[in-house]
Formats: C-alpha cells, structure tokens, sequence
C-alpha cells in the first residue's frame, strides 16, 4: 500500500512537468494515469507557450529531458519500438540525446579513490578532472599512467544507482497494471520492454560489466584489422570506474578530414556494415549504439568503436531466421517470409500463412522497387514490426535492439556515401554465412550437440519426475510452500484495484493540501 501511494506522489510530480510542455497523453492513456492527469490539470500548471504547436514525439522528448537519465533512456528504448509508440515519435525519441551537465571535480576525485582505496596520484601520473564527455550514466576522462600509456577513464555519476532503481520500480508498476488491465496493450509487452530497460541499465552501471563486453567484442575481432576495440586495463578498471586505451582516431563524423588524410569514405562505409553484420551473424554480439559519437576511423580505414554499456545480443535459432528473412526479401520470396515467421513460432498457427506473405509483398514491393541507394534493411525490419498487431504477433526484444541499432549504422553508412547499396553490401556477409551455417553438415553437427545436451539433463528429469510423484498424497496434490504463496499472490490481485483507488484518493489529498501550502 506504502509502495503504491508512493508511485502514485511520483506521478503527480511528474504529471506536472509533462504539463508544461503539453505532452501528458502518455498519462491519459492510461486507466490509472487518466486519474493522474485529470488530478495535475486541476491542480495547476499550464503548457509553456514555447510547446504549442509541436508535433507530440517533440514535447515528449523535451519533457523527458528534464525529467533526467531514467527518462532519457526510455525515451531512446521507445524510439526503437514504432510498433508500439508509431513512426513519427519513435523518430522525435530517437533524437534524444542524454548530455547532461559534468558533475564536479571533486566528486570524480572521491569517485575514483573510493572504488580503488588509493589517491588519484598514485593510479595516474596525470588525470584531467575536466571531462571529455558528460552523459546521464556516466562522463570520460583523459588521464596517463604511471607507465606512460595514453588512457580514458570511465567514471558513474554520485547517486545515479539510487535513482535508476526509484524509476524503474515506477516503470514496472505501470507497465504491470497496463498489462493487466488493457488486453490491446498486452501484446506489446510493455513489462518486458522495461525489464529490458532494467537489464541494459544494470549493465552500464556496472562497468566492470561493460568491461567485460568490450572485451568480449575485441577477442571476437582479434585476427579482424577492419575493427579496433579499446584495450581494457583491468588494474584500474571496477564496479564504478572503467579505464581503457585511448582511442586516437578521426571521429567518423568528421569526413573533411578523413579525406585530407585520404581515407576512402565509401570503403569505410562498406567497413562499418560489414563489420557489423558479422557481429549480428557471426558472433550473435554486437554493438548496439553505433551513432556518430561512438566511430572513429584510423588512418588506414579501419573502424574504432568506443562505449559499451549497450550491448545486443542474438540466440543462433533468431540469427538463422534474420539471414534468411534478409534473403527471402532479396529474392522476393514473400512466401519463404511467411513460411519462417511460422517455424520460428513469431507467427502463430492459427494465422493465415498466404495472408501474411502477402503483407511481406506489401512491404517487400516498396522497397525493393527503390534505387538501390534508398533500400534499407532497417525501415525493411521496422515495417514488419509494424504489421505484428494486424496478425496478434508478439514482439521480439533481440530483433526490436537490431532494427534500431540497423537503422542507426545505415544513417552512418549513408553519410559517408549516399550512394550505397546496403542490401548489396549486406548479402556479401549474410549469403555465405547461411551457405555454412545450414548446410547438411553443419545441421547434422547441431543436431548432434542438441542431443548429447538433451542425454545430460535426463538425470535432472527423471529427478523431477520423482519429486511430482512424490508430492501426491491420499488427499491430492501437496502443494510446495512457493505454489501456496503464488496461489495466495494471485487472489491479492483481485483485491488490488480497491487499494489502487483508497490510494488514489490519498494521494489527491496530499496533493491537494501540498498545492494550497
């Protein structure tokens, strides 16, 4: 009850930023925050004039600006779902961008010292207090160690923990009760994309963990020139400190001078894509924050690639399906389309096969009829996505972090040569790599490893089914303490909405006496 009249004040002093720039419909969407909103439009607060007139995904964007990191990263999550939020506010989200404001030098300093136990002086022969780069999670440091190497230093904002987890528990709570009580909503599984936000987060505040990724991305491209990965030193790296090489490339944005250092900007645009296409394919790990801030290019054309903290990940049974979605496209075989929705489990059985490869057509057509230069794998991927409601199709998180981090190195690419052929480009990495992946002695050496690995968990099953038989009594089943609990959890629930609404009433109180205070 505490925790829900909790949630509930939270709203309120939320609702109030959102009216000042007209964007609370995100609340009046919602049974419970059409509540909320009523209540804030009451008691007081009027747009800034500056917002009238902006188009929803613009207010929207500017409110979760101010309302800080937490915001800022759901924000950029929801950008990469038009299924959910539609096309043009996925595309204002999409521009948010968290550069938030240093925090002070002192407080890198204890930052530091803290996580090592040391003074700063002793860990680096110089650091410069003075960031490189101010973000919402985390800012960067230039500094050099005792044994002279060039180094940047990763340090998490004071504070920043406590307040990803007041959020989240917020996020959570909301997306728990959309999902319960608005069937339309459910199919979006807003609950799974938060948890999604919760993972990517535990992540970047953890940066032993993004270390770790780093890692991971540079021992998979060890023997691979095409793509450089900071070093990570592991000495000075822990849970809120991160210090890796100093990447001394050209920033990819920056093509005057990549060209008077005659760099080939179309080469390096075939480079990111392809090295990135081997990272989804390949490796099932890539980088799923390649905007211009995070590329840099050497001086030989190979791409440099920096901040980890967003990772994504593909299980072999999505890679194979992906390659062969591409390649059912590229051959305008809208059937094979269908067909791999259905294997895959995406689209259920009860759905129409010949239906939905007719609407692959009505996204296939467009596209593929486009100047090579304008076909994108992205808006191929998003447009699907968007069909998932007209065939009560469930949304795939793997393939929802691809789609977006796709969209985002096509822009790149396509900026550094307007006229390239993605599909062109993509098909040189994909075909092979399905020519291998699934020919008949691959499948067969697959299928062996499943098997030896469904003969080990045997033991396990033939223990469970031991244990089933065990917990039947003269009197039924015997329920374990947990069944009793879930049992007893689930009956809670029923009872819910009336504490939701003792609470809602409280929290109009509250409000109401805080205003007129």
């Amino acid at each position: 009850m505490l925790e829900t009249l909790r949630h509930i004040l939270r709203l309120f002093i939320i609702g109030r930023i959102l009216v000042r720039y007209d964007a609370l419909f995100p609340l009046e969407a919602l049974d419970l925050g059409l509540v909320v909103a009523w209540a804030v439009r009451i008691l007081g607060g009027r747009p800034d004039k500056r917002f009238v007139g902006k188009r929803q995904g613009e207010r929207l964007a500017a409110a979760m600006q101010e309302l800080g990191p937490t915001f800022i990263k759901l924000g950029q999550l929801i950008s990469t779902r038009p299924d959910l939020v539609g096309e043009p506010m996925a595309t204002d989200l999409a521009e948010l961008r968290d550069q938030l404001k240093p925090f002070a030098p002192s407080e890198v300093r204890n930052a530091v010292e803290t996580e090592f136990s040391a003074p700063l002086e002793s860990l680096f022969s110089s650091f410069q207090l003075e960031p490189i780069a101010a973000a919402s999670i985390a800012q960067v440091h230039l500094a050099v160690t005792d044994d002279n190497r060039n180094v940047a230093v990763k340090v998490l904002r004071p504070g920043i923990e406590r307040a990803f987890q007041r959020d989240l528990a917020l996020f959570l709570w909301i997306a728990d009760i959309a999902e319960r009580t608005q069937p339309a909503i459910r199919r979006l599984r807003p609950v799974a994309v938060i948890q999604t936000l919760a993972d990517i987060t535990a992540i970047e505040m953890d940066l032993r963990l993004e270390a770790a990724a780093a890692s991971e991305l540079k021992s998979n491209f060890l023997r691979d020139p095409r793509l450089e990965v900071p070093e990570i030193d592991w000495q000075r790296t822990a849970r809120r400190v991160m210090t890796s090489s100093r990447v001394e490339g050209i920033s990819i944005n920056d093509k005057d001078t990549m060209r008077a250092n005659g760099i080939d900007l179309s080469a390096v645009a075939v480079t990111l894509i392809q090295t990135f296409l081997e990272q989804v394919f390949r490796d099932g790990f890539f980088h799923a924050d390649l905007h211009h801030g995070n590329l840099f290019v050497t001086s030989d054309g190979a791409i440099q690639v920096v901040d980890f903290g967003i990772m994504g990940r593909l299980d072999p049974r999505m890679r194979c399906f992906f390659a062969e979605l591409l390649l059912a496209f590229l051959d305008s075989d809208y059937r094979r389309a269908a067909e791999l929705h259905l294997e895959t489990g995406i689209l259920t059985s009860d759905q129409s096969v010949e239906s939905f490869a007719q609407a692959c057509r009505s996204i296939g057509e467009p596209i593929l009829g486009l100047p090579a230069n304008r076909i994108s794998i992205g808006r191929l991927l998003g447009q699907l996505l968007e069909v998932t409601k007209t065939f009560s199709m469930e949304t795939q998180p793997q393939l929802l972090m691809l789609q977006k981090t796709m969209v985002v190195v096509e822009g790149v690419a396509r900026g550094l040569d307007p006229e390239l052929d993605i599909w062109k480009t993509a098909r040189t990495v994909v075909e092979p790599w399905v020519q291998e992946t699934l020919a008949p002695d691959a499948r067969l050496r697959d299928s062996l490893h499943r098997a030896a690995g469904a003969a080990k968990r045997i033991p396990d099953l033939i223990s469970h089914a031991e244990h089933a038989a065990a917990s039947l009594t003269s009197h039924g089943v015997l329920l374990h303490p947990d069944s009793a609990k879930a049992i007893a959890a689930a009956q809670a629930r029923h009872r819910r909405p009336l504490n939701i609404l003792i609470g809602l009433v409280i929290a109009l109180l509250a409000v109401a006496l805080i205003h007129s205070a």
